[in-house]
């Protein structure tokens, strides 16, 4: 099931396969680079590509050395890269990634911004090596708009480069699981407190984004009850539900496994679009497997998003569909910036 095609919106996926978004920390000057054509055109065979995290303004920028949308020369950098992935035939969405709170302004430039003035209490990448995290600017009301909008643009931007949509990232701690959070999100305005009011963030700029550019076009990533960079949530169930109920029909939500598998069956059951699984969980040393994936395509799940299996296996599908052994993936050493580790994996050598 895992080889079968998918209708996705608009798009036909060949297979159910998604390539997850992972930081790779390589761009230029905010823009990506040929070798980052060649990374994702060489993954091509996946059902979809989604990017490493690009962000949508300059505040927006978590780490050095980050790709961003949000002006000409990224978005002309962008096309080289889309025409890349659909000339080997590929799918492709740009992961739009506000990181909020986790920044520092030897990154942006800019002190970083955030529901409240809350610090992750964690560290931070900038370009001179780990920091403490700052503690971030709190968002005015009237300015948790001028974020919003900034999604929008840089999906639009993204439909400019050619991609074939766009995820938000509602994971792992960045700006919009802030405004979910009850540790990072102590406002007393619409945008905080209750329920209804730590959701509205993420409902509204999925709606702008969608309006912006296609419901069809839109996808939410989302990690339910993750612990990462200061997150907690309370009584996840509930606000999670809330959620998906308050969410237009986008294309699809793609769900990190980071809570409890009742929790996730709940949320299948509750969604009626595309359900994307990662079945990694949080951020760790463990790889997903093909077993793993066929496993929650039999719970419900449509579509089966891989990261750290992408990164030494650009023929992903192949080795699955053959059943071939997987290259072993490298260390942490080459994930972010180093001049390996990143093109010069190959096919299976038969």
């Amino acid at each position: 099931m895992l080889l079968t095609s998918y209708q996705l919106g608009n798009l036909t996926l060949p297979n159910r396969l998604v390539m997850a978004p992972m930081t790779r920390s390589r761009a230029v000057d905010g823009k990506p680079t040929a070798e980052t054509a060649t990374y994702y055109a060489q993954r091509a065979t996946a059902g979809l590509i989604v990017t490493e995290g690009v962000q949508p303004n300059e505040v927006g920028q978590s780490g050095p050395f980050t790709p961003g949308l949000h002006n000409d020369e990224q978005v002309a950098a962008w096309r080289v890269v889309t025409d890349a992935v659909h000339a080997n035939g590929g799918r492709i969405f740009a992961q739009l990634m506000h990181g909020g709170r986790v920044g520092h302004v030897e990154v942006a430039g800019h002190r970083p911004v955030g529901p409240s003035a809350l610090s992750t209490g964690s560290e931070v990448f900038t370009p001179t090596g780990l920091q403490p995290a700052p503690v971030p600017r709190a968002l005015e009301t009237s300015e948790v708009v001028d974020q919003i909008t900034a999604f929008a643009e840089a999906a639009r931007n993204a439909v400019e480069a050619g991609f074939d949509g766009v995820e938000l990232h509602g994971a792992n701690g960045y700006l919009i699981q802030q405004f979910l959070s009850s540790s990072a999100n102590q406002r007393t305005d619409a945008y905080g407190g209750s329920v209804a009011g730590r959701i509205r963030f993420a409902v509204e700029a999925v709606e702008a984004v969608a309006d912006a550019i296609g419901r069809e076009r839109v996808g939410i990533r989302l990690s339910p009850g993750g612990q990462i960079q200061g997150i907690v949530e309370e009584n996840v169930p509930v606000l999670y539900g809330e959620l998906l109920k308050a969410l237009p029909d986008i294309a699809y939500i793609h769900v990190m496994a980071t809570t409890d598998e009742e929790v996730l069956m709940e949320l299948r059951k509750a969604w009626p679009t595309a359900f994307i699984l990662n079945p990694g969980g949080q951020i760790g040393p463990d790889e997903s497997t093909l077993e793993q994936g066929r496993r929650w395509l039999a719970n419900g799940a449509d579509l089966i998003s891989y990261g750290r299996a992408y990164l030494a296996n650009p023929d992903l599908v192949e080795r699955f569909r053959l059943g071939l052994p997987l290259a072993e993936t490298p260390g942490r050493e080459t994930w972010f910036g180093a001049p390996n580790g990143y093109v010069d994996y190959t096919g299976y050598q038969h």
